[in-house]
């Protein structure tokens, strides 16, 4: 099974639809994405765009009218002496996944700990229980290990915090053991599912950074699913930018937000709030996505795209090569295309924001 050598996770091709009353929905198209050890990667686009969708298709919790209809996601699985073979986890039953990849190699911090957490149970409880399940290794020790655990996730006095029920806690902090739930198993891998939108502002910025230690003490890799640009910036290393089931955009961070490609990403960077101007107007994108009821023909973002050709309605565009990083699929890049620039308005914004970033080098 062939793999990107410096990869640990890699979707290729994954092909996802659900069936329903309506019909069968294209939800996820032909998606390809590469993880490696110590690496962030966001996956950032509008709401139904895919992106949870993807990522549990990689821990099985996929609901149970989805329909997997191609495509390998390649896991790279460190055996306990040391040695590394590639798993392909769609091939893996449900009782595999649970009892090698779930939780023990590839923990889930979703965005509402309050369905995250059993509101029954003590929260020691609650992370001694994945120590104990992944862990050989007894019950004082797994409370050791979960006060530990408290402790790195920033709760004070954490030894009486572990008799604290969730409704005792703060929404920040509720979050805050759900992470630590999270790294109970010591995984080589964190999804984090919308982890600060259920937070106010200030909250949510001390999440971001401390998973961000977190990920530094413990070497983790990171996949980020958010429709915040806000939130990319911050954390992402290389950005995977989705629309109707398929990544439109890759690049590393500097690329995605200093020189992004594809129109639809210039409407999300238009869209985000700008501190900078006094216009408290807040720019979006004309339209609504597609109803993959119906698999679009051409470009799905075509009818939103104020700079759509004539191709863009007969034909799917590939991903064009920009650099070694980055990657777009719009017709604009093909060699015949006219030239096109991105917006002024946007184009001063970037301008700003690098004359900006430059200040702190």
């Amino acid at each position: 099974m062939e793999m990107n050598e410096k990869a640990i996770l890699q979707f290729v091709d994954v092909d996802i639809s659900f069936r329903t009353n309506a019909g069968v929905v294209h939800a996820i198209r032909g998606v390809n994405l590469d993880l490696q050890k110590g690496e962030t990667v966001a996956i950032v686009g509008e709401s139904g765009s895919g992106k949870s969708v993807t990522v549990k298709a990689a821990v099985g919790l996929l609901d149970a009218n989805a329909t997997i209809n191609s495509g390998q996601i390649l896991y790279r699985l460190k055996e306990d002496d040391g040695t590394e073979r590639v798993v392909d986890l769609l091939q893996l039953s449900k009782r595999e996944l649970r009892r090698t990849i779930n939780g023990s190699r590839i923990a889930m911090v979703f965005q509402d700990p309050m369905t995250s957490l059993d509101p029954t149970m003590t929260i020691g409880k609650q992370i001694m229980e994945g120590i104990l399940l992944h862990k050989s290794t007894d019950k004082a020790a797994a409370q050791a290990r979960a006060v530990e655990l408290l402790k790195l996730v920033g709760i004070p006095h954490a030894e009486e915090r572990m008799k604290n029920y969730p409704h005792q806690l703060s929404g920040g902090m509720r979050q805050r053991v759900v992470i630590a739930i999270a790294l109970a198993s010591d995984p080589d891998i964190l999804i984090c599912d919308e982890p600060t939108t259920a937070l106010d502002v200030t909250i949510q910025a001390r999440i971001l950074e401390l998973i961000k230690d977190v990920q530094e003490r413990m070497g983790l890799s990171v996949i980020y699913i958010t429709h915040d640009l806000g939130v990319v910036a911050k954390v992402a290393d290389y950005v995977n930018v989705m629309y109707a089931g398929k990544i439109i955009e890759v690049g590393n961070v500097n690329e995605i937000f200093y020189e992004p490609k594809h129109p639809y990403t210039w409407g999300l960077l238009a869209a985000m709030p700008d501190l900078e101007t006094d216009d408290d107007r807040l720019a979006s994108i004309p339209g609504s996505p597609p109803n993959l009821l119906h698999e679009p023909v051409g470009d799905a973002f075509a009818p939103r795209n104020a700079y759509a050709l004539a191709i863009d309605e007969k034909a799917d565009p590939p991903m064009f090569k920009v650099s070694e990083t980055h990657y777009a699929a719009t017709w604009l890049l093909h060699p015949d295309a006219p030239k096109v620039e991105m917006p002024p308005e946007l184009q001063a914004r970037i301008a700003r924001a690098k004359k900006e970033a430059e200040q702190y080098l």
